[in-house]
């Protein structure tokens, strides 16, 4: 009866609000110009619709030859129906420097951003930031760290990774350890902050966060930290002190720190206490709270601190809710899954409400897969999909109501070692909301590709463990990202990336998404060059998916999904 209550609340919410608009969620971003060839004589000219803006605003688009002082509009006709624009009056081996400028009751005004492109013969959908080192990157974090509407970039390297699974042969010594590297949006190299020995070089002992939690509008960096070399002499670390430190964003020196979750209770289990994560969250539905956590497949102990790093809450999974030990997953999701305005976090296969109190209980044990989203429009609230890591009798694969634990659609058979991230993504024009796909390892063989509504729609490997959907063209579809080819689900490749992808967001241009590689000494930003004839609000104003982007920097790279909330 309850839950059937509840349902009838999110249905009416939903009816009136489609469903909540997060409002105090308002970072400062500019219009993320992007300028990129087409072909010698063709320029893309893409650029942001924000959510305050009014819906008869239009735009002008205005370029200048680099050198040159004076820019000139290149648009005959206001652009209305979208948020790009080619110009086909470029000249082949020019470089050329673009701004836009919106029309607002007939008035013209400067907009913040600009995007810069030398025109080439050939197709070239990239920016490359050239790097201080020959390093890849292990992960990247972005926000913006000099207060001017544009993301910066916080790279980790080299990219190792030391996983505390103690088995003879399976765990590694860190050859060197973790280094950070500030670079504004432009690619100046701001600052250099090595983690140091006493933490690892392995995702599980690592985690940063890259955000403005203290609110002055300019990003601090949060990370995990240690003293001095506390090394055994086969490489682990087993004992220090371990700390939460806070970082300037622009000097990259430590201005604060507090003590880092203890590993009492675990036994003294290397592999058990040493799984970390770092997130935020509006919990109070207005400021950003810090959010870590240790633990994953015993223990979880989860604290929330605000800006000042004083504790807001703690929890643990022992006594009242031992039931909750190893329901951790390689991740924190993050979403306001009752539509009180407050973020809730979903810790693996249960949820805590904002206050750290639980909501619900699945009982599925530890997953590798999660997504929170709307993956089923015909129902009220979100959905999460999951993955089962733990050998399932059934639902090793299931869609789950966010808002009550409560198992909508499952794979009703046995799995085993349910791997790596998955995917949901709306790829099929065939079937309404988002089609849910992950697969086996380690002993298993067995993948699942299913359409929002449960029906299995494959039984065959998509050619890898961890697709990525992307925004790319011009309809509301998703690509597909495989082994660095980005293709129609059923359909053609639209495009070839090179090096190892760290991300997929959206960074730059309209609300359509860039996909970021590592090379060797480079960061690459794929950003779409087609022309679409409709505008949306930038996604990374959605305060769940903005936050899904910082969760980049701790666990597993999981693709930011849209909360839901009130539509421009």
């Amino acid at each position: 009866m309850k839950k059937l209550l509840l349902l009838f609340v999110l249905t009416i919410i939903s009816g009136f609000i489609n469903l909540y608009s997060q409002l105090p969620f308002n970072e400062k971003i500019d219009r993320g110009v992007v300028a990129l060839t087409i072909d010698g004589t063709h320029a893309y000219i893409g650029w942001r619709l924000l959510k305050d803006d009014p819906a008869d605003i239009s735009f002008n688009v205005y370029r200048k030859e680099v050198g040159s002082a004076d820019y000139q509009k290149v648009n005959k006709e206001k652009v209305s129906s979208a948020t790009n624009f080619i110009d086909e009056t470029v000249k082949p081996g020019m470089a050329y420097r673009y701004q836009i400028k919106t029309i607002k009751n007939g008035k013209e005004e400067d907009a913040p951003g600009e995007g810069t492109v030398f025109m080439l013969t050939e197709n070239k959908p990239y920016y490359s930031i050239k790097l201080n080192t020959d390093a890849r990157l292990k992960r990247l974090g972005l926000a913006d760290l000099n207060g001017d509407g544009a993301w910066d970039f916080v790279i980790q390297f080299p990219d190792f990774n030391v996983d505390p699974y103690y088995m003879p042969g399976y765990w590694q010594r860190s050859p060197e350890p973790y280094t950070l590297h500030a670079y504004t949006s432009k690619g100046q190299f701001l600052w250099s902050y090595e983690m140091g020995w006493s933490i690892e070089t392995g995702t599980w002992y690592s985690p940063y966060m890259v955000y403005d939690v203290d609110g002055d509008g300019f990003a601090e960096i949060y990370a995990k930290a240690g003293e001095g070399d506390p090394r055994e002499p086969d490489g682990h670390v087993l004992e220090g002190p371990e700390y939460l430190v806070k970082i300037d964003g622009m000097t990259g020196k430590i201005i604060q720190k507090t003590d880092w979750l203890s590993k009492e209770g675990f036994l003294n289990n290397y592999n058990y206490e040493s799984r970390n994560f770092l997130t935020v969250a509006y919990l109070d539905g207005k400021t950003p709270s810090l959010v870590m956590q240790r633990g994953t497949y015993t223990i979880i102990k989860t604290m929330a601190l605000d800006k000042n790093l004083n504790k807001e809450w703690y929890w643990e999974s022992t006594g009242e809710y031992e039931k909750y030990k190893g329901q951790g997953q390689h991740g924190i999701m993050q979403g306001d899954i009752d539509f009180d305005g407050k973020d809730e976090l979903i810790i693996c296969t249960f949820a805590l409400d904002h206050d750290g109190k639980p909501i619900w209980y699945t009982g599925l044990r530890h997953n590798d897969a999660g997504y929170l989203a709307d993956i089923d429009p015909s129902r009220p609230g979100m959905e999460i999909f999951y993955g089962i890591e733990a050998r399932s009798p059934k639902n090793g694969v299931c869609l789950v109501d966010a808002a009550t634990g409560e198992i909508i659609w499952g794979f009703d058979g046995p799995t085993t070692h349910v791997h790596s991230q998955g995917m949901v993504g709306d790829i099929d024009p065939e079937y309404p909301g988002m089609e849910c796909y992950a697969g086996e390892a380690k002993g298993g063989n067995q993948y699942f590709l299913y359409s929002a509504g449960g029906k299995r729609l494959s039984d065959k490997s998509m050619g890898s463990l961890t697709p990525r959907p992307v925004w790319w063209d011009a309809d509301d579809l998703k690509e597909i990202e495989i082994n660095n080819y980005l293709i129609k689900y059923k359909g053609d490749t639209l495009l070839k990336t090179e090096g190892k992808i760290v991300m997929v967001a959206d960074l730059i241009g309209d609300w359509r998404e860039e996909i970021v590689t590592s090379l060797p000494g480079e960061l690459r930003i794929y950003s779409t060059n087609i022309p679409a004839n409709t505008r949306k609000v930038c996604l990374m104003q959605n305060r769940q998916y903005r936050l899904g982007l910082a969760n980049s920097t701790m666990g597993y790279f999981y693709p930011p999904q849209l909360g839901m909330e009130k539509k421009q």
